[in-house]
């Protein structure tokens, strides 16, 4: 039997990274490559109508053991891994049998996971931890999820015995770069609920995300030759970074934790004459989300002030929303579970994600999607790890949330 770890090592070296700079779906074909990976092994164990599709995505089917009805759920994770550092040449290390202490990676001995910045590494003295080579992402996010799924799969297809309804799989490419669902055909998924792997420490399951909105401001400056500026140039660039000058110092990722949210510059570029800025707007509720965003046009209205001869419009991009005034109304997703992370040996932790899913998305498209862990850390980083044992109970918890929805059916 292939385990989890095996699957796993087979798909964190095949490069994946998405491309928010390409307009084509999937954003880089070379996702399509582990895409025809994940669907010969999911024909492998017999789910024949596993397939690829042209946008990128793999659909699958368990099908159902049972004759009474039980709700159609969908187990989901991305292919893709970020952009914030290269996913090329992967070379994962095993760390085995782990003693505690620093762990300096195999070709970069100075990129160093440190035991007292990374709180979780208490809680895996003895176990396997994977990391990268320190040249790369490891992929854990999530091909850690994608690897306990199929794995879940094929214990749920090699033991008839454990009962279970119908479940779908569905692996989206593009999730980094906030286009996961862009093209999901949920007709032809057919499911009722989901859940996507894709958290962090063992035991967690979160049904809460940021509410998320992207700003552009663009600036249109006064140009003229330097040397006859005197009292008629607007540099659009110094309007640019007067505006970055005013944000409020608390109201920054590097400045929030828990529940506060944040305003963060992404990108500027321009000239003398234009110049363009854009801006990530994150909060839990609504309101929050609309204070930050009048707060942040109001600095741009207030700098632009001292420039009359310049102009500027203001941009608001609707991006995700809070999954959990959906799931609210669907208690039984995340209590089924809170009872599987307890069956599989682990004390549940709900929680909220300072970020976004899939899930987030899927579930104001009328799928209802909480999020389950994948077992990673450090993501995004090439200090990302995930141990065996970790992954090892995300499987078993997956196939215990499916006997229970069979059995409450």
């Amino acid at each position: 039997m292939t385990t989890v770890t095996d699957r796993f090592l087979r798909y964190v070296v095949v490069d994946t990274q998405s491309d928010a700079n390409s307009a084509t779906h999937p954003s880089t074909a070379k996702q399509k490559n582990l895409g025809r990976i994940l669907v010969e092994e999911l024909l492998a164990i017999g789910l024949s109508d596993a397939h690829l599709d042209e946008y990128g995505y793999v659909y699958a089917t368990i099908p159902s053991n049972v004759e009474k009805p039980v709700p159609v759920i969908c187990f989901c994770s991305h292919m893709d891994t970020a952009t914030d550092f290269t996913g090329t040449n992967v070379k994962p290390q095993i760390v085995r049998n782990y003693a505690g202490g620093d762990i300096r990676l195999a070709c970069d001995p100075q990129r160093i996971i440190r035991f007292d910045e990374h709180a979780a590494l208490k809680d895996q003295i003895g176990n396997d931890i994977i990391t990268s080579d320190g040249t790369t992402l490891l992929g854990a996010d999530d091909k850690a999820g994608l690897a306990e799924i199929v794995a879940a799969a094929q214990y749920l297809v090699d033991n008839p015995q454990i009962r279970h309804g119908t479940i779908k799989l569905l692996f989206t490419p593009d999730e980094e770069i906030g286009r996961g669902v862009d093209k999901v055909d949920l007709q032809k998924l057919g499911a009722q609920f989901a859940y996507t792997v894709d958290g962090e420490t063992a035991g967690h399951i979160e049904d809460e995300t940021f509410s998320a909105d992207g700003v552009e401001v663009n600036i249109q400056g006064v140009a003229i030759h330097p040397g006859f500026a005197l009292g008629r140039m607007e540099n659009a660039i110094k309007i640019a970074g007067a505006i970055i000058d005013r944000l409020p110092k608390n109201i920054a990722p590097e400045t929030t934790a828990g529940r506060d949210g944040f305003i963060h510059p992404t990108g500027i570029s321009g000239s003398m004459e234009k110049a363009s800025l854009g801006f990530i707007i994150r909060d839990f509720n609504e309101a929050g989300l609309a204070e930050k965003e009048a707060m942040l046009e109001g600095i741009v209205k207030d700098v632009m002030a001292t420039y009359p001869g310049s102009s500027y419009t203001f941009t608001v991009k609707h991006q995700y929303r809070n999954m959990k005034t959906i799931l609210d109304g669907h208690p039984q997703i995340v209590d089924y579970a809170v009872e599987a992370i307890r069956r599989a040996g682990m004390e549940p932790v709900r929680g909220s994600i300072r970020g976004g899913t899939d899930g987030s998305r899927l579930s104001f498209m009328g799928l209802p999607c909480a999020n389950l862990f994948a077992g990673g850390h450090a993501f995004h980083s090439p200090l990302e790890w995930v141990s065996r044992q970790d992954m090892e109970k995300a499987v078993k918890t997956l196939v215990e949330l499916a006997k229970i929805w069979a059995e409450r059916a």
